[in-house]
């Protein structure tokens, strides 16, 4: 931290279409809390709804029991950065430390904790939803988020470790090692989680979208075939058809709608499984053709025992995760080229990065990363910047 630093810039939700790029105080690290200068965030769907018609998760009319936190408060949870500060109590981790953020709030306490399951406590929450989070130069958080990083992982790399644990946690829940899958909806945990099939050895993976950007994108990261339902009718059928008329072992709907379920089912073989990992609010289902195929729907929820896994692939296996990486923005382009851009619908923005202290360099703009063809600039001002 800067000597004499004692304010910092944040991202502070307030309301629907009330988010405030506000100086507040930096937060002091409590007991078994560390204060972390961020690096990174990245901008998650859940952001998305908070800032467009929430609250959703956020806690307006009483304190979150985990975080004790309610709105207004700081978004983010996708963030990483390096240590600055440690509270009382907290060992393992020391100033200068660079470190991933696993943002679940846990009692550790519940049954569901005391089984290790503790993405499904009973006060289970998210820094940056249900407590201050990472959209800002500094975040305090408990220790236990923490995961410390080797040098042959970057910052970078650690920006995307929350969205692609939401797919490789969606990945355990197939259960037994399929040899096909399909992957319906590419944004990012879609993308990842063909990323991460593909470093499984998944002999066959279908990715699933409406935007041809996002295939192209899915072929560069491991995926075999590619289906464009905004092209194409009866999306299962053909599904089928390239894996010689049996269907997918497993089909993981990432979309969070009644017709990608219904998609996935027709495309998963007799005795198959559907992952669902998109939020849909109600679904109807055929249960006559689901017990008569013997299918299984499971639900997947966040992540547990994730972060290190993912540590271990990208430092000694040379996972890369950064070509879901379209833009990186300063903190101040939050609103218009952050959550504008990705409000705009299916174009070439995947996932936005922001640089919470990019000002102090003078960059106070939107960045295109040149992963993929079709990346351009948003917007029509003199920006500059990084990635």
């Amino acid at each position: 931290m800067r000597a004499g630093t004692r304010r910092m810039r944040a991202a502070v939700w307030y309301g629907a279409r009330d988010v405030r790029i506000a100086e507040v105080d930096i937060p002091a690290p409590r007991p078994g809390e560390v204060l972390i200068e961020v690096a990174y965030c990245g901008i998650c769907g859940s952001d998305l709804h908070e800032y467009t018609d929430g609250p959703h998760a956020i806690p307006v009319v009483e304190p979150h029991p985990a975080s004790g936190a309610m709105a207004p408060l700081v978004l983010g949870h996708e963030f990483c950065g390096t240590v600055v500060a440690v509270g009382p109590s907290v060992t393992g981790l020391t100033s200068g430390d660079r470190v991933a953020v696993e943002p679940n709030y846990r009692c550790g306490t519940c049954p569901r904790c005391r089984a290790g399951e503790y993405n499904i406590c009973r006060h289970f929450g998210f820094a940056g939803l249900m407590g201050n989070g990472g959209m800002a130069e500094y975040a305090a958080v408990p220790a236990y988020m923490a995961h410390r990083l080797p040098e042959a992982v970057s910052l970078r790399q650690a920006a995307l470790f929350e969205p692609a644990s939401v797919a490789l946690h969606a990945l355990r829940r197939a259960g037994v090692a399929p040899e096909t899958v399909a992957v319906v909806g590419l944004g990012p945990v879609g993308l990842l989680t063909v990323r991460l099939a593909a470093e499984r050895n998944v002999r066959r993976i279908v990715a699933v979208d409406v935007s041809p950007d996002r295939l192209h994108r899915a072929a560069g990261l491991g995926a075999t075939d590619l289906v464009d339902a905004g092209a194409e009718e009866g999306v299962g059928e053909r599904i089928r058809e390239l894996t010689g008329g049996d269907g997918v072992d497993v089909a993981f709907e990432v979309v969070g709608s009644e017709t990608a379920l219904r998609t996935c089912l027709a495309a998963t073989r007799r005795g198959g499984r559907v992952v669902l990992v998109g939020l849909a609010s109600q679904v109807s289902l055929d249960t006559f053709a689901l017990v008569n195929n013997e299918q299984s729907i499971v639900a997947s929820v966040g992540y547990r025992d994730t972060y290190p896994e993912l540590i271990r692939l990208v430092a000694e296996q040379g996972l890369d995760l950064t070509p879901v990486v379209t833009s990186t923005i300063a903190l101040d382009a939050l609103v218009l080229d952050g959550f504008g851009a990705l409000l705009d619908g299916p174009g070439n923005q995947v996932k936005i990065l922001v640089a919470p202290a990019a000002h102090r360099d003078g960059l106070d703009h939107l960045v295109p990363c040149g992963a993929s063809a079709g990346t351009a600039t948003l917007g029509t001002s003199n920006r500059l910047g990084r990635c």
